[in-house]
């Protein structure tokens, strides 16, 4: 593959967005780098041209330039986090993709990546992200960098920017004459010393950790396995986004890429293909009624307190909300720590369902569950009927990290890949007849 062509995406306020557009797949990575790049002169470095090659054999990859850098328009004064979220948007838009993964890696990356799914959870099909969450140190982030230590590194490599001895402090070997070289010609194409210095800090003075919770989609965070960070960062930055988790891809170097890009893009991979197939399978079912519940929470209450007792239960409600967004169901009520909600098919519902279950295991609780796909009303703007009160009843008969459905659930969700197994005939209160009854059994089972 040729070195793509780079085109121009125009954003709301009139910016020149450089992007460009290759590969083809059914679905489409949004790919964001690090706070300076160049698209035409990252193609030079062969490590970068492999790993994008891998990543467009089954995906469409959008690759672009942030404003001020690059080939992207510059600016008098660094564009703040909504504008660079614009950038994304103006690109998806240009090139005709109304929903999209996305990838961020390095300073800048996942910031961008975290904020756009947080505030475009209906563009973002998932996303994907190193740990590199924050560059500024605090109590709470052990991680990053104090204040002092910043402005002197910043001042050293502005000293140096775009000559080959910049790098050699890196973990790259310097033994890599070439590497060196393309270092030093991407960081004169992509900033000037000053452009560079005011966008580190500006992503230093960045903090995008209290809008991670809000992230409503897939999450994964990658790092490296051999990295002299370890697996605590990335752990970290995936407690902060419900359901999120850290996958280890082997290596040690700093910026993802760098090595043998065959195992971080396997990583990507698989992960969006197993989020594709879900809502490929999930769009061809029907309409479903969920109910969950906490096993156990009268003791829980007594023997946690009440204050330790509700911060749990707001996690478990973020969890389970992040559940419902990633199977597209409807929160119609929470009883006490209890959900009620709809979705538009059985087969939805049910795996929606073993994901809250599985979720939830990391916070010490389990949930009952019962799904039920019948008849409903809406009256004065609240889902009620008959079958509201059979998914209630298949909830309340549930056991622990069980999932109770009903037959029409089993007859409606065949070829779907759903196991079920007979629980039996059950008196149902208030409703008439025997029901029967059965539990779905786990895909590792």
């Amino acid at each position: 593959m040729d070195i793509p062509k780079t085109r121009w995406a125009k954003t709301i306020d009139g910016a020149n967005i450089a992007y460009q557009d290759f590969g083809e797949g059914e679905l489409t990575l949004v790919v964001i780098h690090g706070w300076v790049s160049h698209l035409e002169v990252y193609w030079e470095e062969p490590r970068f041209a492999r790993f994008m090659r891998r990543l467009a054999e089954r995906m469409r990859v959008l690759n672009f330039d942030k404003r001020g850098v690059g080939m992207s328009d510059r600016f008098e004064r660094p564009p703040d986090l909504e504008n660079r979220m614009d950038d994304i948007r103006a690109v998806m838009d240009a090139a005709g993709v109304e929903r999209a993964a996305l990838f961020g890696y390095n300073t800048g990356g996942p910031q961008m990546a975290c904020f756009f799914a947080a505030s475009h959870p209906e563009r973002t099909i998932a996303l994907c992200i190193d740990p590199d969450i924050q560059d500024r140190w605090t109590p709470d982030y052990p991680w990053g960098k104090r204040d002092e230590d910043f402005e002197r590194e910043t001042a050293e490599e502005m000293a140096i920017w775009g000559e080959e001895g910049r790098v050699l402090g890196m973990e790259h070997s310097p033994e890599d004459v070439e590497f060196v070289r393309w270092d030093a010609r991407i960081s004169r194409f992509a900033a000037t010393p000053g452009s560079m210095a005011t966008f580190s800090r500006m992503w230093f003075q960045t903090n995008v950790r209290d809008i991670m919770p809000t992230i409503r989609v897939p999450a994964i965070v990658l790092y490296k396995t051999e990295s002299a960070m370890g697996a605590e960062p990335a752990a970290y930055a995936a407690s902060l986004i419900p359901a999120a988790r850290a996958v280890a891809v082997p290596g040690r170097e700093w910026v993802l890429w760098f090595e043998d890009p065959e195992p971080l893009a396997a990583a990507i991979e698989a992960f969006l293909t197993s989020v594709r197939e879900e809502e490929t399978v999930l769009d061809r079912v029907l309409a479903t009624v969920l109910f969950t519940d906490i096993v156990g929470s009268t003791e829980a209450t007594a023997g946690m307190g009440d204050r330790s007792w509700g911060d749990l239960v707001e996690r478990h409600h973020a969890t389970v909300r992040s559940m419902l967004a990633r199977y597209r169901g409807t929160e119609v009520d929470t009883v006490g720590d209890g959900f009620f909600a709809t979705f538009d098919g059985p087969a939805r519902g049910v795996k929606c369902a073993q994901s809250i279950i599985e979720a939830v295991r990391p916070l010490g609780i389990e949930v009952r569950t019962g799904v039920h796909t019948g008849e409903v009303e809406t009256i004065d703007g609240k889902v009620g009927g008959l079958g509201v009160v059979i998914g209630a009843r298949l909830g309340a008969l549930a056991g622990p990290s069980e999932v109770l459905t009903s037959q029409t659930v089993k007859d409606l969700t065949a070829g779907s890949g759903l196991t079920f197994e007979d629980a039996g005939e059950h008196e149902l209160k208030g409703i008439p007849d025997s029901w029967r009854l059965y539990r779905v059994v786990s895909e590792s089972a």
